[in-house]
């Protein structure tokens, strides 16, 4: 009897893509790119699914200035992008001091990359967000007292952001980086406490799965149907401060 594989990051992103996301051959995607796990997993996707399924790709990764160290990632995901015959382009925002940096932050790299799509005429601008961070997103809004309708959220196509990775768990994403030798970098302040996503990824989530082992499945249901049932998902920048 043959033996049964769980599908690889390539198919379930094919399928995600087809099936979900509406993509037809023709369309242009532009790829957000910062250099890490999940953005690096994501190009490389687009690298190969691109000329089996027609579409055209590019990338783009946004300096915000704010750490030292996104300049070098940019450059990791430069020459990958380069290697894997991806146009790339990096733009660099100015972010001013003050309060709510992040979601300041967010909504500039957001504006950067919608320009840059703009001009190699893009359809869609895609983002790198798999099952995992759609779970942590669904408990971060439990924890700030969201209802249903601010809990369907990270949908697989969102008005021009998709996300063909939503259906693959971080571990997929993992197991895909060291099959292909796909080089990425890793940003520390996603293991820093002071913020509550490190905290509810490294600490309440894997808590949660010594309970319930498929919470991250579960989590990422409850999303689906609430979509389904009408609740719609959060849109501009409210999206953004939810889900970067």
């Amino acid at each position: 009897m043959p033996r049964s594989h769980p599908p690889t990051l390539i198919r379930l992103v094919g399928r995600c893509l087809e099936r979900e996301c509406g993509v037809v051959p023709g369309d242009v995607l532009l790829a957000a790119v910062s250099g890490g796990p999940d953005s690096m997993a994501l190009l490389h996707v687009l690298s190969i699914l691109a000329p089996r399924m027609g579409f055209g790709v590019f990338a783009c990764g946004v300096d915000h200035g704010l750490r030292p160290e996104a300049a070098a990632e940019l450059s990791l995901a430069e020459q990958a992008a380069a290697q894997w015959g991806v146009p790339f382009e990096r733009r660099s925002v100015c972010v001013a001091p003050g309060g709510n940096l992040q979601a300041r932050a967010r909504d500039a790299r957001y504006a950067a990359l919608r320009e840059r799509a703009r001009a190699v005429d893009a359809k869609y601008l895609v983002v790198g967000h798999h099952q995992d961070d759609r779970a942590e997103t669904v408990l971060l809004r439990l924890l700030r007292g969201a209802g249903p309708r601010g809990l369907a959220v990270l949908p697989p196509r969102a008005g021009d952001v998709l996300r063909p990775m939503i259906r693959a768990s971080r571990r997929d994403v993992t197991l895909h980086l060291q099959r292909h030798g796909v080089p990425s970098s890793q940003d520390p302040s996603n293991h820093d406490p002071r913020f509550l996503r490190s905290r509810v990824r490294h600490e309440l989530l894997p808590l949660l799965r010594e309970l319930s082992p498929g919470i991250t499945e579960h989590l990422a249901a409850v999303a689906d149907q609430l979509q389904i049932a009408g609740a719609p998902a959060a849109s501009g920048s409210a999206e953004m401060a939810a889900c970067a």
